[in-house]
């Protein structure tokens, strides 16, 4: 288990206790009949922990970014999927322009 999986774990225990220590806070206010406006500080300052320790352990967790360009050499089909009935090439798609259409009209 790498450092981002338990940076990842701590940021979410750190949001759940925020969440529980907000729970309390509003019990405490309904007690002593006072008007909820907004959590303490110290709870917004564990939210803010929370938000960044879990977003650094979802950008540094997954894999290397794959590119999204779709003429990238990385992005070439090597084989056919093993089921092919379920590859349709007849679909509401067919309907839209092609890109080929849009550059002659301009």
């Amino acid at each position: 288990m790498g450092i981002g999986y338990v940076v990842g774990i701590i940021g979410g225990a750190i949001l759940a206790h925020a969440a529980y220590a907000t729970i309390q806070y509003r019990t405490v206010l309904k007690i002593t009949e006072e008007e909820f406006t907004r959590p303490p500080m110290d709870v917004m300052m564990e939210l803010l922990l929370g938000l960044v320790l879990c977003m650094w352990a979802g950008l540094s967790v997954p894999a290397k970014f794959l590119s999204v360009l779709p003429h990238s050499e990385e992005n070439r089909i090597v084989s056919l999927p093993a089921n092919l009935d379920f590859m349709i090439f007849n679909h509401r798609g067919s309907a839209l322009p092609s890109d080929a259409d849009l550059k002659l009209k301009t």
